[in-house]
């Protein structure tokens, strides 16, 4: 394995040789960090939450959204799609103080994979149950999709 990895280097290195004229050059401590020069994700879901043009411009529409099937006896998922005319706000905003409200306690926790973020809200035995899943597109974070089973 640790001969694999270097030869992967020597191959890249001897690629980045052979090209220089026609190669931008990239600083080499960018390459384990790839989101060194992207959106804040943090900063992205407050003016996401705030401001419903940036919201709009930065959903991917139309949005597949997986639902229980009220229907189906035993609320099975179906796939259904948002267009950008039929969609509300969403608000990501959240305080500890939700956890503790008289109703509809929830808490809410984002996990970050590479280049996508998945915000995770669970409610406190009452039902709630959404993940939000957004991607890094050009340095730019997007919602591409999202599950709600709550109910």
């Amino acid at each position: 394995m640790l001969f694999s990895c270097n030869q992967s280097k020597e191959k890249k290195e001897s690629v980045l040789d052979n090209n220089k004229d026609n190669v931008n050059v990239i600083d080499s401590s960018l390459v384990d960090r790839p989101d060194e020069y992207s959106e804040d994700f943090n900063t992205f879901v407050e003016k996401f939450s705030r401001e419903e043009r940036f919201q709009m411009q930065r959903i991917k529409f139309p949005i597949s959204v997986v639902v229980p099937d009220s229907e189906h006896e035993a609320m099975a998922s179906m796939e259904e799609k948002i267009s950008r005319y039929d969609w509300e706000q969403l608000d990501l905003t959240y305080d500890s103080t939700y956890l503790t409200r008289p109703y509809d306690q929830y808490y809410q926790v984002v996990r970050y994979k590479n280049d996508t973020a998945i915000v995770e809200i669970r409610g406190i035995n009452n039902g709630i149950y959404a993940d939000y899943y957004f991607a890094l597109i050009d340095k730019k974070w997007y919602l591409v999709t999202l599950y709600e089973a709550s109910f």
